[in-house]
């Protein structure tokens, strides 16, 4: 069993990446739906998180590996790009590479689902050669 301080703090660090994925996402302007399916947090969670109100958060592992995916996309995109429009509107790009398929990674990861949100940072993280 964890001590109580190690699960405060986990559960401060959890909302606090929370607040951060979200946003990201309303910077990379996702609709409410797509940032609840692509952290698959309910939706009273994701409007708590906009509010910064997340005094009592708990999310599981999947939750977790989620919002660090979305601040993982966010940290390659800080690599590839100096400029706001890119930085931010990249993932609103319709994109023809093969996995995409003229689709844009938000609608791809919007889905919800987990394989979705992997393959999206994958191919994004590749544009900066991988090095993670």
């Amino acid at each position: 069993m964890q001590p109580a301080i190690d699960m405060t703090q986990n559960k401060r660090a959890a909302a606090a990446g929370l607040k951060a994925a979200v946003r990201i996402l309303d910077k990379w302007r996702a609709s409410g739906e797509q940032g609840e399916a692509i952290l698959r947090v309910s939706h009273s969670t994701y409007a708590r998180a906009r509010r910064s109100d997340l005094a009592e958060i708990k999310l599981d592992s999947d939750q977790l590996t989620r919002v660090s995916y979305v601040l993982n996309i966010h940290a390659a995109l800080r690599m590839l790009f100096d400029n706001p429009e890119n930085l931010y509107g990249f993932v609103n790009m319709i994109n023809h590479n093969p996995y995409f398929n003229g689709r844009t990674p938000l609608e791809i990861m919007g889905s919800g689902d987990f394989a979705a949100l992997y393959e999206t940072f994958k191919r994004i993280d590749s544009l900066r050669g991988s090095q993670w």
